[in-house]
């Protein structure tokens, strides 16, 4: 959706919440992140009354509610707890949507607590862990959480509450040993390392002493403290270490952030003192580290899992992670050489990761020791991520005074010690527990479960959990039935959306993976000779494809790019064989101890290789398993029918809206004149202006924009490709200048424009790989922006204002539903906190932007929203939309009278999704894995209805 939120006068418009020492759990504000109960929020929870007011809107317990409690004292009770006042907030927020999602279950409850930027403590609901962003996150606490007095309340609540902690805070305050030593002083149980142990670790600058005080291999670095630098002290120590005083390369990062926020490359003395202090007066951290860069390095990370006793540590490293970086240009060389936040945690082609590394035998292995090691010596417990460096050949200025790190192949270095590693679906975590026989849910529940060795006091609880558990285990539904429906989820695909589909179709295959009588294949769509060769002029249908079918821990990855070069990987020869005996090693030494614990279930992933087919034979293969396709393969011949006539003509039923449809609306053209007959229902569209790219590189600037001006009789428009969606290569354009910055992007194949490049403030705009054959021309249509304010210093409130001078404000929609019964579900107006069009951020990572989930009604009135659902329903009936599909429109709020910008037949499912708030919106709420199957049961009514005699 390409998402315009414009700024002019304001007029205020308020709604007021709750402080967040208010005890009154709800108030006003409507939103999709509805309290109901669901299957992971309403199992009671003994001595729970403040949750059971928060979840169900009272404050007393029945007698029947308590009887149940007692009847389930046997399941383990997690609180979990999220968020933190670091920059990692959104992280925190998605790992613990994560471990929500892997861990509940009938036998384990999982409460949810969130930390906000101040320390404020509040119980949240689970459906509150769905909000898209941080920003969203926080507006929505005040009105839907129920926050505590202090923390000291908070953890005693805990203490009378839950069996265990799991904290899933990074950073400050979450790996610094502050929640820790709360939890500690009040006697709760938690999952994790010591306050005193976090302390000594996550300091980059105090564990490198240690680290080099126990022997192991170090960075030479520099420590800057406060606004005042010694200058000839830092020209000291670049020569020290054998670096060029003007140009010398180093690497600049706070001592006490994580996930690389605030690491840059500096050149020079005076580029590292100016960038430390930029750190330093930007708040993110006092004390900054000026290290040496390591040429020529290598990048790995190494997850460690304790499996020993609660008195016996034996830490197990799983396979490491080499962390590849590609450059594209030469300037990524000299900005780019660091594994920063962006390439962590966006899809970017700027990274690629290698589980084993493709480092020598004796490396991997000397890691895999020391890191283990590392772990013991610095008392750390129940699991950790190191990361570090191989370096083949010696790097001037380095130390060689160093007991462990030698091999005969070069050095290793550990350089940061990650307490709580992300737990997002695709994190290290994952990935590398996959690989040696953990899926999600089992790793974090082996994590649980051995932190509860340690709290003799959990011990009654512990056991009565574990035979509960393995009655679960016995009857399912860990054990898949024998009449399994086949499910086949498809990801790719070769446009610039093929990373939000294989983020889509991850998320999907993860959810449906819940139900027992599901056998869910996830399979990526590819060119049958990879990426190496796409060529924008050949049409899609013309191209030869494939369709790879993956094993688990290859599709946890960033980019459909490297979940093809993994397949190839994988499958070659030497490679296969190699990782294939790490595998058994590894297993080898995790079972050797965790089954001698009764609680250890087995490993339940087991060694695949991935099978690629060519469309043909793997059509062939969803009809012989009589599979349904869960189509997640955005924009291309996922959307404009292709693929859905191919399934058709095979009778295989699949998700979405069929071939007609589908063609209409990849084409934004033609969806406007196919909803012309609509026009009289108060449907209307926006008026469009299609140029081939090959034409508009080739027509002077000035007349294409003249041209663009009159027609649109306006000096702002709107520029995207003709079929691409996501935000891919969207941006307004204010002047001829514009044009031209974003045409010369097109014309080099950038893969992005960087952050302000245009006369209007924007953020990174990822633009189309390869560029697309048209582009889409409209005028960009002015609302009044929505601004949400800071809290209010005496009351703790926000406030939420919008002048209505233009009375259209732009809507995101859902429709879901058989043909021609397609339901419209509570639209979601988006408020951005800068700029003119959502980024992929905004959209699918949790940056920034809140979804006022259904609109507030006083924004769109109750007759207004009611009058938009039902012309929401004309379009989808004037479409033939089926299935599901997304809307993207403006609304009037006087009368809900509809101006459509664009169809979404395929769209996106990732995690942040707004369909995932809509859903969470209906009465009663739609849970994520329940939505999903919803989707798969309409693909199977359509079929029946369109096909009589097919019978599954």
């Amino acid at each position: 959706m390409a998402s315009l939120v414009r700024c002019h006068r304001l007029f205020p418009l308020t709604f007021t919440f709750s402080n967040h020492n208010n005890r009154t759990p709800f108030l006003q504000f409507s939103s999709s992140l509805n309290l109901s109960n669901s299957n992971c929020s309403t199992r009671s929870k003994p001595g729970l009354s403040l949750l059971r007011a928060i979840e169900f809107g009272v404050g007393v317990v029945t007698d029947a509610e308590k009887k149940r409690e007692e009847e389930k004292g046997r399941q383990l009770r997690v609180g979990l707890v999220c968020g933190g006042p670091s920059a990692e907030r959104g992280i925190s927020l998605n790992s613990a949507r994560s471990v929500l999602d892997h861990i509940q279950g009938e036998d384990l409850i999982v409460s949810c607590y969130y930390i906000d930027s101040d320390l404020n403590a509040y119980a949240i609901s689970s459906a509150q862990l769905y909000c898209n962003t941080p920003a969203d996150f926080d507006f929505k606490l005040e009105s839907l959480a129920q926050g505590f007095k202090s923390l000291d309340e908070f953890v005693e609540h805990l203490a009378m509450s839950v069996d265990i902690v799991f904290p899933v805070i990074h950073g400050k305050f979450g790996e610094d040993g502050g929640i820790q030593e709360l939890l500690e002083k009040a006697n709760v149980p938690f999952v994790g390392t010591s306050s005193e142990c976090c302390r000594r670790a996550f300091d980059k600058y105090n564990a490198s002493l240690e680290l080099k005080t126990l022997g192991f291999a170090t960075v030479p670095n520099f420590l800057v403290e406060g606004r005042e630098v010694d200058k000839a002290a830092v020209i000291e120590w670049f020569e020290s270490v054998a670096l060029n005083t003007e140009n010398g390369r180093v690497v600049v990062k706070p001592t006490r952030a994580g996930s690389s926020i605030g690491v840059e490359v500096a050149y020079g003395v005076d580029d590292a003192i100016q960038k430390a202090l930029n750190i330093i007066s930007e708040g993110i951290d006092e004390r900054v580290l000026i290290e040496l860069f390591l040429e020529g390095g290598k990048e790995f990370t190494s997850i460690v899992l304790d499996v020993g006793s609660a008195a016996d540590s034996r830490p197990v490293v799983l396979l490491p992670t080499e962390v590849e970086l590609h450059f594209f240009h030469e300037n990524d060389k000299q900005e780019n050489t660091i594994f920063n936040y962006r390439k962590k945690y966006l899809p970017t082609q700027q990274v690629a990761y290698h589980t084993p590394p493709r480092f020598p035998t004796d490396v991997i292995e000397c890691i895999r020791e020391d890191a283990a090691l590392l772990f013991q010596r610095l008392n750390l417990q129940d699991f950790a991520r190191i990361d570090g460096w191989f370096l083949p050949n010696p790097v001037p200025g380095m130390d060689s005074n160093h007991t462990f790190g030698t091999t005969d192949s070069g050095t290793i270095l550990f350089t940061d010690i990650n307490l709580i590693s992300g737990m997002e679906q695709t994190s290290f975590l994952f990935q590398q527990a996959s690989k040696v026989g953990f899926s999600h849910s089992r790793i974090l529940r082996t994590v649980i479960q051995h932190a509860c060795l340690r709290f003799p006091s959990l011990a009654p609880r512990f056991d009565e959990w574990n035979a509960l558990s393995r009655e679960l285990q016995l009857k399912g539904p860990g054990n898949k039935k024998s009449d399994t429906q086949k499910v086949f989820v498809l990801f790719g695909g070769v446009t610039s959306e093929r990373q939000v589909s294989l983020m889509s179709g991850t998320n999907v295959w993860l959810n449906l993976q819940g139900f027992d009588d599901l056998d869910v294949v996830p399979c990526l769509l590819v060119l049958t000779d990879g990426y190496g060769s796409i060529d924008p002029s050949i049409d899609e249908i013309d191209r030869d494809w494939a369709v790879w079918t993956l094993p688990y821990s290859l599709v946890l990855r960033h980019t459909a790019e490297e979940v093809y070069a993994a397949c190839i990987e994988a499958i070659e020869p030497d490679q296969a064989v190699k990782t294939s005996r790490m595998r058994e090693k590894v297993m080898a030494e995790l079972g050797e101890n965790l089954n001698k614990h009764t609680w250890f279930e087995g490993f339940d992933i087991v060694d695949e290789l991935p099978v690629m087919y060519s469309l043909e034979e793997w059509a062939e293969l969803a009809i012989k398993s009589k599979a349904i396709v869960f189509n997640a393969v955005h924009g291309g011949m996922g959307e404009d029918g292709t693929l859905q006539l191919i399934l058709d003509l095979a009778d295989i039923p699949y998700t979405g809206p069929g071939p007609v449809a589908s063609k209409i609306c990849i084409d934004k053209v033609d969806t406007s004149r196919e909803l012309k007959n609509a026009i009289g229902s108060g449907v209307y569209t926006i008026p469009k202006d299609v140029w081939s790219t090959k034409t508009i590189l080739e027509t002077p600037l000035g007349t294409v924009w003249d041209v663009l001006v009159t027609n649109f009789r306006g000096e702002s428009v709107c520029v995207k490709p003709a079929s691409d969606g996501c935000s891919t290569g969207v941006a307004r354009l204010c002047s001829i200048e514009d044009l031209e910055v974003y045409l010369d992007a097109l014309r080099n194949s950038l893969p992005q424009l960087p952050a302000n490049s245009l006369s209007r403030a924007h953020g990174v705009i990822e633009m189309p790989i390869p560029p697309p054959k048209s582009l889409i021309f409209e005028p960009f249509i002015e609302t009044d922006e929505i601004v949400i304010s800071s809290k209010s210093p005496s009351n703790g409130s926000r406030s939420l204002s919008w002048s209505g001078e233009n009375e259209w404000v732009e809507i995101t929609v859902g429709v879901v539903g058989k043909h021609g019964e397609m339901h419209s579900l509570n639209p979601s107006i988006t408020v951005k906190e800068s700029g003119d069009i959502l980024s992929l951020e905004e959209k699918f990572q949790g940056g920034t932007g809140i979804n006022l989930t259904p609109p507030p009604t006083k924004i769109i009135s109750e007759k207004a929203l009611k009058n938009c659902k039902k012309r929401i329903e004309t379009i989808a009936a004037t479409l033939g939309l089926e299935g599901f599909s997304r809307i993207d429109a403006f609304v009037s709020v006087e009368t809900g009278e509809v101006l459509v910008i664009e169809v979404n037949t395929v769209p996106g499912m990732t995690p942040s999704t707004v369909l995932i708030h809509q859903a969470l919106a209906e009465q009663p709420p739609i849970y994520p894995q329940q939505f999903f199957r919803k989707l798969l049961d309409l693909a199977l009514v359509r079929t029946k209805y369109r096909n009589p005699i097919f019978n599954r």
